[in-house]
């Protein structure tokens, strides 16, 4: 069929406006690994960087040699792979029970998580919690205080309740019990809504900040992310007073690091994107 003009012209619309968003969303990317890649003085030129003039791959083999990069580069990848783990353990045992009609006081379980998206106990609160649980300046304090977020909860749970209960009373039938099920019927048919959860859960361990700012002080601990705070700060004032290698505290190093901090993600994102809109919108329409 031949499309009418204001059908073509909304199709060229949605096109250039979709280049646009693309666009500015890959730009920082772009312009960071363009930093990365150039001379501390072409970088500082202009505030623009589309095209290299000058390659150079010193930044990263400066960065490449920096110890405190590799030991919290281990510790973001032990709280990311371990964290999510623990996570998606726990959020799928307490979705699969709350999606139960039979359950006792489910509703008034799940206004209570529900509760915790409006109303928390606030920082102190929750520092004293962790102090009193002996996790400051651990590793696991970036992983068990957070360890369930109440959205993926919903998405699991709601998925979990559309699921058919015939499929579970045949396997009770079978003798499997509740974990059975759970394991041998439930997850394999939930691993669109469980590899969309555990990418949410994996990107949120791998940028943790806020958390390892508050419960952990000891450098050898610190997560990437705190690693990669730490070095614009102090490489800034040292910039600003004038070091004695401006290359070292220029632009460059710092991009380099954003760059290999990155690129872990930017690499995994394209396997699990299939699974977001089945994972979250059958999650998310049935109450």
């Amino acid at each position: 069929m031949r499309r009418s003009f204001t059908g073509r012209l909304f199709d060229v619309s949605n096109a250039a406006l979709l280049v646009c968003l693309s666009a500015v969303t890959l730009y920082p990317f772009w312009d960071s690994f363009i930093v990365s890649i150039v001379p501390l003085q072409e970088s500082m030129a202009s505030n623009v960087h589309l095209f290299p003039k000058t390659i150079t791959w010193e930044a990263y083999a400066h960065v490449f040699k920096m110890k405190e990069l590799w030991s919290s580069y281990g510790v973001s990848v032990f709280v990311t792979v371990v964290g999510t783990l623990i996570s998606m353990v726990v959020t799928v045992l307490a979705a699969y029970a709350l999606s139960k009609p039979q359950l006792k006081g489910r509703r008034t379980v799940m206004f209570l998580i529900v509760f915790t998206m409006m109303f928390s106990g606030g920082l102190i609160p929750t520092y004293l919690v962790v102090k009193q649980l002996h996790l400051l300046n651990t590793v696991w304090a970036l992983m068990i205080p957070t360890a369930v977020t109440t959205y993926n909860l919903i998405i699991m749970r709601n998925f979990f309740g559309g699921l058919p209960e015939s499929l579970e009373e045949s396997a009770r039938i079978d003798g499997c019990n509740d974990l059975g099920v759970l394991l041998r019927i439930v997850v394999p048919l939930s691993m669109p809504a469980i590899a969309t959860v555990a990418l949410f859960y994996a990107v949120a361990r791998w940028n943790e900040f806020f958390t390892a700012v508050m419960y952990v002080t000891d450098k050898d601990k610190w997560p990437l992310q705190l690693f990669l705070r730490a070095m614009l700060v102090e490489n800034e004032a040292s910039f600003q007073g004038g070091g004695d290698n401006p290359f070292l505290l220029g632009q460059s190093v710092k991009m380099a690091a954003v760059m290999i901090s990155t690129i872990p993600v930017m690499l995994i994102y394209p396997f699990f994107q299939k699974y977001f809109v089945q994972g979250v919108t059958l999650g998310a329409v049935k109450e």
